[in-house]
């Protein structure tokens, strides 16, 4: 046998988001692209800023040599500064550049923080639902992912986060804006969950520490803000990308900013840096950390991602779907109008319509849509969402 047990398993298991990915390529090649509603990745389709190709430009054509070579492991010590002042802002306090790594796209950051602070046998605890890549992240280092669900509304349910720390928990993972539920978590829930952590810090004799991943920060509707991790709990390590508010999903670059007030900072970010050499991320590609760091305040543009929201939302609605409100991100999560949530992905299968099963997401009962096609397209989906509702409840 060439392939180990793990990764044998690993692969029959596989992303149910990369299974139905696939499929809408063999569907598309089938019917035609046109007739295939595709929302199964969350693969941005909105083009970068315009300033983004004239960076790339300005950079290429630019006399600095050694411009394609390798930096400090860490990152490009300017790119580093940049990144650092504009999170200084963002979080409201003093950010140095040394509290701040770049990484490859925020699965490296991840990966990167799981590996710093996990040894084996370890717990990292999730709230449901999650990105399902999380369980994998956690494996890739010996530590195994223990899950708390959040309430009906997928709000954080704190007396189920309290219950599900043990002894062997060494970080709890949020996402917010949460992918696939959309929700934003309020400064309230963030200050409840640093007390939970700051408790059991203090019970277990070392941190929990607390890993935000934020690469939807900035795609939120409503004038809606994120709130600050750091604000509400020192032992706190934020990792972002990108991926989705540039559309530069495929250059894979991201970070890892560590919360200043970290118990052993500087020991837990030579530890990161370590492991982003050592996993064979080595650095975040060095022409994609100079065009990112001239970009900071830019971002695609985030109504166009409402307008499908609010689009797609009232098509669901009025044809008797279950829709709770999206207020960040591009997905939606309805709920599956029968409890086999895999059943159903098949029925809208068959309409030409691919989503993925809320169970991927540890949610049973709801499905998850990406809207990641024009308004259009989205429009001409709904009579197939139609067909599909009504078949089940014959």
């Amino acid at each position: 046998m060439s392939v180990s047990v793990k990764m044998r398993e690993a692969v029959r298991g596989g992303s149910m988001v990369r299974k139905m990915f696939e499929e809408g390529l063999r569907l598309k090649q089938q019917f035609g692209a046109d007739q295939v509603f595709d929302y199964s990745l969350g693969n941005p389709d909105l083009e970068p800023p315009p300033k983004f190709k004239g960076e790339i430009i300005r950079l290429l054509q630019a006399d600095s040599p050694g411009i394609h070579g390798y930096m400090p492991n860490a990152g490009i010590p300017s790119v580093r500064e940049k990144l650092a002042a504009y999170l200084s802002g963002q979080h409201g306090l003093k950010i140095g550049p040394g509290n701040v790594l770049m990484t490859v796209g925020a699965a490296g950051a991840l990966n990167v923080a799981l590996k710093t602070v996990a040894d084996f046998g370890d717990e990292v605890l999730v709230l449901a639902p999650y990105f399902m890549e999380y369980n994998f992240y956690a494996d890739n280092h010996g530590a195994r992912v223990t899950v708390a669900q959040t309430d009906a509304a997928f709000r954080p349910d704190p007396v189920k986060i309290s219950a599900a720390i043990t002894s062997k928990t060494r970080a709890l993972l949020i996402n917010s804006p949460n992918n696939p539920a959309g929700v934003v978590y309020t400064e309230g829930e963030l200050k409840t969950i640093g007390d939970i952590l700051r408790a059991k810090s203090k019970e277990l004799g070392r941190p929990v520490v607390l890993v935000a991943d934020e690469p939807y920060r900035k795609i939120v509707y409503d004038g809606l803000t994120v709130p600050s991790v750091f604000q509400a709990y020192e032992n706190s390590v934020v990792v972002s990308s990108f991926s989705k508010d540039l559309s530069l999903a495929g250059e894979r670059v991201g970070f890892l900013c560590a919360n200043p007030a970290l118990k052993d900072c500087e020991e837990f970010m030579s530890a990161a840096t370590l492991c982003n050499r050592i996993l064979g991320f080595v650095n975040a590609p060095a022409l994609m950390q100079r065009a990112v760091s001239e970009m900071l305040d830019d971002q695609v543009d985030v109504g166009v991602y409402q307008e499908r929201v609010r689009t797609l939302s009232r098509g669901l609605r009025e044809i008797g779907y279950k829709v709770s409100e999206t207020q960040g991100t591009f997905y939606l999560f309805p709920e599956s109008p029968v409890p086999d949530d895999f059943g159903f992905v098949e029925t809208l299968k068959k309409e030409l319509i691919l989503a993925v099963p809320g169970s991927g997401f540890s949610r049973p009962g709801h499905f998850r849509l990406s809207l990641c096609l024009d308004a259009e397209k989205i429009k001409r989906s709904l009579p197939g969402f139609e067909r599909a509702i009504k078949n089940v409840k014959k």
